[in-house]
């Protein structure tokens, strides 16, 4: 079968971030079994090295450069151009900013000429690519790692917005946005169930399939020993908005009260391209900010507990799964956990919850002191990731999709 797979974030090497893990793993799966056409976009900061990387995992790779942001002489003009583009398109400015003519033909051209038989968007700010008639002859897969819809009305519900009256008026677009989309695709695909549950109020006859993220076993094996100790740590690409806001909660709120009773306490924000604010934690006591590292594995099995204390950001967190594929015990919030079977009844504990200061500071005194509850976590975390969250079970999911009759 020949697959046409669509994804303007240049998704080599995985170890860039979230959306790049998801695409590259299930790339990697389904090029077992088909034909696969990726296009994508290059930014500045991908290298030749990399784009010939890449190009040993498909039968075909086109690459674009990815356009340049039109800037206004003026901020204010710049966000009201932005506002009445969204009014009037009823595409958000984040997809625009990526959208390529080029690219857009080239794909037209392709479609127009029968060379594939699935198109795949890999991330739901590739659908402004596809054309509405396109399903018409061809299988049109969106795979959506997030709702914009969701997103949005969590971080207003949860005074996480860091712009609360564009939020408002965003809101309602992009509720329409969201809905108008979806209908151009003979199937969709969400990570967590919550998704699935946003979307199909859109479209109840929607076809809309779960499949979480999942974790590469060999690149996060489960750590030999507990290293005890007071050491915390989060990972995550530190110039997303969402982990800005934990990690900046969790330094500011939490850990100066864990410091009072553990003062060795240390908390390691482990990720790429710190944000100014993730940079001016380093400032603090006990806070070390790495920037990128070579393992962040490394740094897992070295940590006594991993913090996953998100606010917003809808999704499956890569994160989570992979500080619980490494064996370290986890705390976190009902966002950092959410898709994940950790706690209730008749489910072994496989993290502690948290989502107020004082819930962390219970949770992280309870491990910091308990070796046993350690070792409870680990195992059985472990073990919901071998059993569930791989790469292997996701890309056979996926692959079934896209296999399945029109």
């Amino acid at each position: 079968m020949q697959i046409l797979m669509l994804s303007s974030t240049f998704p080599y090497p995985p170890t860039r971030g979230g959306t790049q893990v998801r695409t590259f793993n299930l790339l990697k799966y389904l090029r077992q079994y088909h034909s696969i056409t990726l296009v994508t976009q290059r930014e500045s900061d991908v290298m030749d090295a990399e784009i010939a990387g890449l190009r040993e995992c498909v039968d075909n790779l086109v690459v674009f450069d990815r356009p340049s942001e039109q800037v206004s002489s003026a901020e204010i003009p710049k966000k009201i151009q932005r506002l009445s583009s969204f009014l009037f398109t009823g595409t958000p400015p984040n997809v625009l900013n990526r959208y390529s003519i080029e690219m857009q033909s080239w794909i037209d051209n392709f479609v127009k000429s029968s060379k594939c038989d699935v198109i795949t968007c890999e991330h739901s700010v590739n659908e402004i690519y596809i054309r509405p008639d396109f399903q018409t002859h061809v299988k049109t897969i969106i795979n959506i790692h997030s709702s914009v819809y969701g997103t949005c009305l969590n971080q207003l519900a949860t005074g996480t917005s860091e712009n609360q009256l564009r939020d408002k008026i965003n809101l309602p677009l992009l509720r329409r946005y969201e809905q108008n989309y979806c209908s151009k695709f003979s199937n969709i695909v969400v990570t967590t169930a919550e998704d699935k549950e946003q979307l199909q109020k859109f479209n109840p006859k929607a076809e809309i399939a779960v499949i979480p993220n999942g974790v590469d076993l060999v690149s996060f094996p489960k750590r030999l020993q507990d290293p005890g100790g007071h050491r915390i740590i989060f990972i995550g690409a530190m110039d997303n908005l969402a982990n800005i806001d934990a990690v900046c909660f969790f330094s500011n709120e939490v850990l100066p009260e864990i410091q009072k009773l553990y003062p060795d306490t240390t908390f390691d924000i482990v990720g790429s391209r710190p944000d100014s604010a993730v940079l001016a934690l380093g400032q603090k006591p006990g806070i070390n900010v790495t920037g990128s590292v070579p393992s962040m594995v490394e740094y897992l099995h070295k940590s006594t507990v991993c913090v996953v204390p998100m606010r917003t950001g809808f999704g499956i967190k890569n994160k989570t799964l992979e500080a619980m594929a490494a064996g370290i015990p986890v705390v976190g919030s009902d966002r950092g956990v959410e898709g994940l079977a950790v706690d209730g009844i008749n489910t072994p504990i496989r993290a502690l919850r948290a989502n107020q200061t004082t819930e962390y500071i219970s949770a992280i005194t309870q491990l910091f002191e308990q070796p046993k509850l350690r070792q409870q976590l680990s195992t059985c975390a472990r073990e919901l990731i071998e059993t569930q969250f791989t790469w292997e079970i996701a890309g056979q999911r996926y692959n079934q999709i896209c296999s399945e009759k029109k």
